[in-house]
């Protein structure tokens, strides 16, 4: 579905990505993995649009993304769901998720989109009238996963959703992304959790350094020697 080839990304001088590459099968939940540097923010920028690849190139069902602005990239639907979580404190939870659904393709479908996002929040809906700047952490977290569901995303990019999270909001968190990808949404996960992403991963790859170091399915990296070594402390 989403292919990710040698792509080159600089900020100025220095290079952040080398030549990383990677595939997404439609209905996959892949994850990127690694420390803090390695470069997994950068590339789910660059699939979004916000940042532009020096080389290489980014494919989603043949149809090349990497020159695309980001509204077009969105409108293919890729649907990047950012690190802090970016909501708009002083609106109500209700208007930072319809925000979710703001091209014109999506708005005819914001009803049913909504629904299906208390359905998978239940907790959305109890404070659907509630500023977000007032919701606890995970709160926000599944405002911000639900505005991108509004998107109506092929492929959901998650950029740390556990980050900051108490340990009983963590296991909700990755419970819902399993959810999300069994209700038929691909996700590409980026996540320094790497025990619990890898868990739920299909297949998973571990970036170091701007370079992909290691990939395999979510099962073998778990079992992998470096990796225990690197990212579970065993």
């Amino acid at each position: 579905m989403l292919r990710v080839e040698d792509i080159r990304v600089s900020y100025g001088q220095v290079t952040a990505l080398w030549g990383v590459s990677f595939e997404v099968g439609r209905g996959e939940i892949v994850a990127l993995v690694g420390g803090n540097g390695a470069g997994k923010t950068t590339t789910l920028k660059t699939v979004s649009g916000l940042l532009r690849p020096t080389a290489g190139r980014i494919v989603l069902d043949e149809d090349e993304l990497q020159q695309r602005s980001t509204m077009e990239i969105v409108d293919r639907g890729v649907v990047q769901v950012p690190e802090g979580r970016k909501l708009f404190p002083e609106m109500t939870v209700r208007d930072n998720l319809l925000l979710g659904a703001f091209r014109p393709a999506s708005r005819p479908l914001q009803a049913d989109r909504l629904a299906r996002v208390y359905e998978i929040f239940p907790r959305l809906l109890e404070r659907e009238k509630q500023v977000a700047g007032t919701l606890s952490g995970g709160e926000q977290q599944m405002v911000a996963i639900g505005r991108g569901l509004m998107a109506g995303p092929k492929i959901l990019m998650l950029d740390e959703p556990s980050l900051g999270l108490a340990p009983i909001m963590v296991e909700e968190m990755f419970r819902v992304i399993v959810e999300i990808n069994r209700a038929g949404t691909t996700v590409l996960l980026v996540e320094q959790n790497t025990e619990h992403a890898l868990a739920i991963a299909h297949r998973g790859f571990v970036l170091e350094s701007g370079r992909v170091v290691l990939a395999g399915t979510g099962a073998e990296l778990l079992a992998n020697e470096k990796v225990r070594e690197a990212y579970l402390g065993l």
